[in-house]
């Protein structure tokens, strides 16, 4: 028996059939698996088999199967050796309005999730040691494993001119000895080979060479020398891999950095240009894509900005022209270059240590059955769960749109709000409310099309919304949930905090992506089952604790908001929360068996208490607003100020509104003088004593030659770079810009001297006034009483 964690899959063609080559990471090493001899296959009607046949030919395999589709029609399996034909047949079925299903599954998905191996997998025999460097596995028996492996990982970053088309240097840290291969610079008299340079990852070893593309060449070779399980950086498929690529197709070089000295390969997104890659036998980690799937939310996601964040280090090179000073460097101080390389490389090393996100890439390839490397993924990680188990059930997947319905499902709930100034406020938050919901209301597509097929009984069914109906005895959805739900708490219990996290992730996703047009199992008469039960349960909630004495000042799909008006302390407060917290539990486990006869997996919390509270109006109305608050929490015995959707948090805003709004609802709520402070924050932004605090920063949403009508501010910005400098922004980049007496103009103009007068008074009624008056409001108070004397100095 041998125990392995799959790093890659593939798949080829091959004489026998189709090829699958597994890289597996084990306590031996790395291990290339060979699986022969596959077919691949998708199902057609029994009723269509003779006109199929007719088409596709003789050379296919075709066999009865037990499973039928979604809408209860007998299906054929057919076979081919050869998943290129495979799909060259699909491509004739279809055009001749021939109804195929699952001709969309790659092998090695198919293979691995028919015997429910996600990534950790078992052999029925060890590899055979090869006079090649790696052992090899061929054709052996799999199983599921839980193996956890120990991978080695280096971080990697490259130096370039501007235009990404000269290389400067590669350095590499991690679990290797820090290492810089640098081009020779022309003005670099001294003819060295080796030396080594001090570096905040310790000594580190610099090879110059004489063109790029000797050091590409000895930098490939050096890195299977040191045979990575893991590549990690920093936009780095998008970025550094592609552009070695693009280095290697310009040099006629191999671009041999997976296993074997094999080539990566590259798939494009449909859509934004984004690049994905395949290296086989290694993985490879983006720092940003990984940060964002574990909802991790920065500023920017720019390196410097991460590191400063979270590790409270700055990047070796400031300056607000960070590609030309890199030339620079290169050309007069190639060591500094190569030191700041170095940096780069031990920054994205630390930041995936202090986040873990490693173990959380890993933790969750082993629940999805997904690469380690591939960001996003949610529909995938759900078919790769719930297709096996619906095939054993005798049904195979619908393609996507075909579960067609009028039917539109809404979105979760969220009540008006009642808008003021308050004292302890509580959030009773349900935990993980749709997840709960599908588990206790059973609702699955399989359970949905049963209730249909076998003609159930009401009382066999548990009613849901639209006239849906699910078995209560053939789901499969809810069992996926209820094992994702054990998982966690035992990670909780054993404190992983990146398995933890990657199941929460996972496991609210599910409704995603029932809910998703990109899902081929999206129904709205399932998903609008779980939304509009959501809707019923908040509601009913807020009845039960209005009846109960207190007031629902706000709910949003899973929280509800409640005001003690009687309360004098947070110690009562607290008592308060936790006691309506255990009587709803209580109330819904009851109600749920009384109404439906299920068992309630619902579980409200007592999540937060506000000793102060302010949920503001409509900008302009006098109605409550909707996910924009703040409050005042204790937090391990210290005061802390929580934001949520107002300007404090919002990127789009400028540190100035920021930075005055979190002080001044801090005096607010702390029944502080006030009055001076925000005098006095006019007067400074008047003075021009606030200017580095009055940048605006907002992403370009389309194409700049696409916005022509009622241009945004940033969009004017980035118009009037193009015009005069010749810079074009493209779409998703960041345009950083001040306000002037000339209108929006950008910040590089500020930096270098040529930006008009800024507008201060435009600041002050922009950026202050509203961020002022919608709490002071509140308290009886206006900005324009306050401010009055200093504008009038102004004009």
């Amino acid at each position: 028996m041998f125990d392995a964690f799959i790093l890659t899959r593939e798949w080829k063609d091959a004489p026998r059939g189709v090829r699958l080559e597994l890289w597996v990471a084990s306590d031996i090493g790395p291990v290339k698996v060979i699986i022969d001899k596959q077919e691949a296959v998708f199902f057609v009607a029994q009723d269509e088999l003779a006109d199929v046949q007719d088409i596709l030919g003789v050379t296919w395999r075709y066999a009865e199967v037990s499973m039928r589709s979604w809408d209860n029609r007998e299906l054929v399996a057919c076979y081919n050796r050869s998943q290129r034909r495979l799909r060259d047949g699909l491509r004739q079925l279809t055009s001749r309005g021939i109804q195929v299903w699952e001709g969309d599954i790659r092998p090695p998905e198919r293979y691995l999730m028919e015997r429910f191996i996600f990534a950790g997998i078992g052999f029925d025999a060890k590899p055979e040691l090869q006079a090649k460097k790696f052992p090899v596995l061929q054709q052996p028996r799999c199983r599921p494993s839980e193996y956890k492996p120990k991978l080695n990982a280096i971080s990697i970053d490259i130096e370039t001119s501007f235009d990404a088309r000269s290389l400067y240097s590669i350095a590499a840290v991690g679990d290797c000895d820090p290492i810089v291969f640098m081009v020779q610079v022309a003005e670099h008299q001294e003819a060295i080979e080796t030396e080594s340079i001090d570096s905040e990852s310790g000594e580190a070893t610099l090879l110059w060479f004489d063109s790029a593309a000797e050091c590409l060449q000895a930098f490939f070779e050096w890195l299977n020398e040191q045979d990575p399980d893991v590549l990690m950086g920093w936009n780095v498929v998008q970025f550094d891999l592609w552009v070695l690529e693009q280095m290697c197709r310009r040099h006629g070089l191999r671009y041999a950095i997976g296993r074997e000295g094999q080539e990566p390969s590259w798939r494009q997104a449909n859509q934004g240009g984004h690049q994905f890659i395949t290296v086989p036998g290694r993985i490879v980690l983006d720092g940003i894509e990984l940060l964002k799937s574990a909802f991790y939310n920065f500023e920017s996601f720019a390196l410097g900005a991460v590191a400063a964040e979270l590790l409270g280090k700055a990047k070796l090179i400031q300056s607000e022209n960070r590609a030309e000073e890199i030339t620079r460097q290169y050309k007069e101080e190639p060591i500094e270059l190569a030191k700041y390389n170095i940096q780069d490389c031990q920054l994205v090393w630390d930041i995936f240590e202090k986040t873990e996100l490693m173990d959380f890439a890993l933790a969750r390839s082993q629940l999805t059955g997904l690469s380690a490397d591939k960001s996003g993924g949610s529909v995938a990680a759900f078919e790769y769960a719930y297709l096996p188990l619906l095939h054993r059930s005798g049904f195979v997947a619908p393609n996507l749109g075909e579960l067609q319905s009028s039917v539109v499902s809404p979105g979760g709930y969220v009540m008006d709000s009642k808008p003021g100034l308050y004292e302890h406020v509580l959030v009773l938050d349900f935990k993980s409310l749709y997840p709960s919901i599908i588990r206790s209301f059973n609702i699955d597509p399989c359970a949905y099309w049963q209730s249909q097929h076998l003609s159930l009984a009401d009382e066999d069914c548990v009613m849901g919304f639209n006239e849906a109906r699910f078995a209560r005895e053939h789901s499969l959805l809810p069992d996926i949930i209820a094992e994702l739900w054990q998982e966690r708490e035992l990670a909780k219990s054993e404190n992983n905090q990146p398995l933890s996290q990657a199941i929460k992730i996972i496991m609210n996703s599910f409704y995603g992506v029932l809910g998703s047009p990109g899902c081929r199992f999206f129904d709205p008469r399932v998903c609008s089952s779980i939304t509009l039960r959501g809707h019923e349960i908040l509601i009913a909630t807020k009845h039960w604790i209005e009846r109960a004495g207190y007031r629902v000042i706000y709910g949003d799909t899973d929280s509800v908001f409640v005001h003690l008006p009687e309360v004098s302390s947070n110690e009562e407060a607290s008592s308060v929360g936790s006691e309506l917290a255990q009587k709803l539990n209580q109330y819904w486990t009851e109600r749920l068996q009384q109404d439906h006869r299920i068992k309630s997996y619902l579980e409200i919390e007592f999540e937060t208490h506000f000793s102060r509270f302010f949920m503001p109006t409509i900008r302009g109305s006098e109605l409550g607003s909707k996910k924009r608050y703040a409050g005042l929490v204790n937090r391990n015995g210290k005061e802390e100020m929580v934001f949520k959707g107002l300007e404090n948090v919002r990127t789009d805003w400028t540190m100035l509104a920021r930075t005055f709004q979190e002080e001044l609802y801090r005096r607010v709520f702390l029944e502080l003088p006030y009055r001076d402070y925000v005098e006095a924050k006019v007067k400074a932004v008047l003075a021009g004593e606030m200017d580095d605090q009055l940048t605006y920063r907002k992403r370009l949403r389309q194409e700049l030659s696409d916005y022509r009508h009622n241009i945004p501010p940033h969009a004017q910005a980035a118009s009037k770079r193009l015009e005069r400098d010749g810079y074009l922004y493209k779409q998703g980049d960041w345009v950083s810009y001040v306000l002037t007496l000339n209108g929006p103009e950008p910040l590089e103009w500020v930096q270098e001297g040529r930006a008009s007068s800024l507008d201060y008074g435009l600041y002050v009624e922009r950026q202050l006034k509203p961020v002022a008056d919608a709490i002071l409001s509140m308290a009886g108070d206006s900005f324009d009483d306050i401010a009055a004397s200093q504008m009038s100095l102004f004009h």
